[in-house]
């Protein structure tokens, strides 16, 4: 991914300006007396345009921000799918747009991408800890309001931690989501490990990329299994992607009309396969999106 200027922090001065966020999900913004963060108001709107922009908003009273591509196509006004991608534990913003090769496919296929920053190593559902739900449910509100995305294409991705909170986007906030593509990732976090009520209140295909060689390869596809049986999904029988055998792909058909694919991939430990990360026979990013582009929002 191009890197715009010297870091997201050193660039506040090219932000976008947006108060406390309303609407569904921000309950628990910063009231009229919380403070905003110290820079909020030398921070200019980002006009839509195509290209990388670094942007911001107050959440409590701290600032958040994030990276947002645009690609060359993109006109505003002009309904647009969004996709966003959440980085790993420890891992930059950068560095997953690298990773994925994202940003040449948006380019490619004329979506937006969006890459929140997590408020110190990894992203969090607990509200003392950035409460990143609605962090990004805010990010969706103010590019839907100002950017022209299309509320009902709109997607989510994660590496590693950011799958685990894809997963959680996916149930918790299943009003934005169409489908979501955690990988490398696990649906075992808080609720999700126990509680079989914990699945979306409406539908939200799942695709999702497991390393059969993954330290943590059980604990995926345990919580893979538990997604499934929430939704009360009938699992179908594996097909190898290619001659040699090293990838296989699972489709599942839910009772609330969802879809579940995973791919796992022999071999591959914990990574992003992609042209650019982990050479394999499946490429997530542009899998996903092949996914993502036949699964719009259901009613």
């Amino acid at each position: 991914m191009r890197r715009v200027g010297r870091s997201i922090l050193a660039t506040v001065a090219l932000t976008a300006v947006i108060g406390t966020v309303t609407g569904c999900g921000a309950e628990d913004d910063a009231g009229p007396d919380a403070a905003p963060s110290p820079t909020r108001s030398t921070r200019p709107e980002v006009p839509p345009a195509p290209g990388d922009h670094s942007m911001a908003l107050d959440r409590a009273g701290k600032e958040r921000t994030w990276v947002l591509h645009a690609p060359p196509g993109y006109r505003p006004g002009t309904p647009t799918p969004l996709v966003i991608a959440l980085h790993g534990t420890g891992q930059s913003v950068d560095a997953l747009g690298s990773t994925s090769g994202l940003n040449a496919l948006a380019d490619k296929e004329g979506f937006l991408v969006a890459y929140p920053k997590a408020l110190n190593t990894q992203f969090s559902r607990v509200a003392e800890q950035g409460d990143d739900i609605n962090f990004v449910r805010a990010i969706v509100e103010q590019l839907v309001s100002t950017w022209s995305v299309d509320p009902t294409r709109v997607y989510a991705t994660g590496f590693s931690s950011g799958a685990e909170l894809t997963y959680a986007l996916g149930v918790e906030a299943a009003e934005v989501f169409a489908a979501i593509a955690p990988v490398s990732g696990a649906f075992s976090s808080g609720p999700a490990a126990s509680d079989p009520n914990y699945k979306p209140s409406r539908p939200v295909s799942v695709i999702t990329f497991i390393g059969r060689n993954d330290r943590n390869s059980s604990r995926m596809y345990g919580g893979l299994a538990r997604w499934q049986r929430n939704l009360g999904c009938k699992v179908g029988e594996p097909a190898w992607v290619d001659p040699v055998k090293t990838v296989n792909r699972t489709t599942s058909t839910c009772a609330d009309g969802s879809e579940v694919v995973d791919y796992t991939v022999n071999g591959m430990g914990h990574a992003w396969p992609a042209a650019t990360g982990y050479k394999a026979a499946v490429d997530a990013s542009v899998a996903m999106w092949e996914f993502f582009a036949t699964h719009p929002r259901r009613p």
